[in-house]
């Protein structure tokens, strides 16, 4: 992650922010320059996505896959995928709403197509059918290691089918030509069509704070092994980027917020706690979350049991997103779409 130079840009656009505050400028005025600094920012982000793809196709190797042999590309193509997550972690707030069915393709989780295959299930692990995307790329990219209690998860699942590398050099080239020659399709496309024009501004904010909201579902999930990318163990890595990304597109509207004089409290409540949730998940080393207890609950979770590290990080996460809870972000976030005229983010039940 590029702490330094987000950290710089946060400082020259919170420089600007008394500038444009003081100009006269309608509320057109204010989301027309979203867009344009929208369009431009997570555009950068999307073609970072698209390379990352190519580059992992590129890792890929032609024939059956050797943890030996192949070590090299396998890290290669893990890297790779690593960055497809960043780029997308960063604008997923933004796009999710507005290309939902490459949302689907892109980032649905193993169990989601499931549930969608029925019994029959998936069980050509490398072609461009039923199971693909990210997290299906990275289940074979990291089928070795999985988790115990991810696999433990899965086994249920109907259509269920284990983890593998590709075994034969047929498998090999569909893994790399089909299977993320599809990814590579999907990203192409959703760099292609993040246009001006297609930019709601008020769906992508909205977006926004249902991407907060979920920070705690994440943790949630991640304590059953069924978060999203459970394969490589890296929630923690998500939650950051997902912050990370959240914050960036989030500083496009404070110019427009600050024109209002009422949202001044609202936003100051958002960044003390963006700047917490940040200090959170930096005092955690690595990518992964702290280990969950053996007798952890998250619908009652106990004293002992909150007092751990991952406990501190669960209370702590979902004080801070909590849509009812005052002063959370999700809270303030929703305070802030009715003061710029766009609908709230109403939680799922």
């Amino acid at each position: 992650m590029k702490h330094t130079a987000f950290s710089s840009a946060l400082v020259a656009l919170a420089a600007a922010l008394p500038a444009a505050c003081s100009d006269d400028k309608s509320d057109a005025d204010y989301k027309s320059e979203v867009v344009v600094a929208m369009h431009d920012s997570i555009g950068d982000d999307l073609a970072d996505l698209v390379q990352a793809a190519r580059d992992l196709q590129a890792a890929a190797p032609s024939h059956a896959w050797n943890t030996t042999t192949d070590a090299a590309a396998i890290t290669a193509m893990r890297d790779a995928w690593r960055r497809t997550r960043v780029a997308y972690e960063h604008v997923e707030g933004a796009t999710a709403p507005l290309f939902g069915s490459l949302d689907i393709t892109l980032d649905a989780r193993y169990d989601d197509y499931l549930a969608k295959l029925g019994d029959n299930g998936d069980h050509a692990l490398f072609d461009a059918t039923g199971v693909t995307g990210m997290h299906g790329i990275e289940r074979i990219l990291y089928a070795p290691d999985i988790r115990a209690e991810v696999v433990t998860f899965e086994r249920t699942l109907p259509g269920y089918e284990p983890a593998a590398f590709p075994a034969t050099d047929d498998d090999a080239l569909s893994f790399k030509n089909v299977l993320v020659g599809k990814l590579i399709e999907d990203t192409v496309s959703l760099h292609d069509q993040w246009k001006p024009a297609a930019i709601d501004i008020g769906a992508a904010f909205q977006g926004l704070v249902g991407l907060m909201n979920e920070q705690k579902e994440k943790v949630n999930l991640a304590a059953t092994g069924e978060e999203e990318s459970r394969y490589a163990n890296i929630t923690l890595f998500d939650l950051r980027n997902n912050l990370e990304g959240t914050r960036r597109v989030y500083e496009m509207f404070r110019p427009w917020i600050q024109s209002h004089g009422s949202g001044k409290a609202s936003d100051d409540a958002i960044q003390a706690k963006f700047t917490a949730l940040a200090t959170l998940y930096d005092a955690h080393p690595g990518d992964a979350l702290p280990p969950v207890p053996e007798t952890w609950s998250s619908d009652k979770p106990s004293d002992a049991d909150l007092a751990t590290p991952f406990g501190t990080l669960w209370q702590t996460v979902h004080e801070n997103v909590d849509p009812a809870k005052d002063g959370s972000i999700v809270s303030e976030m929703n305070q802030i779409a009715t003061l710029l005229g766009f609908k709230q983010f109403i939680e799922d039940q």
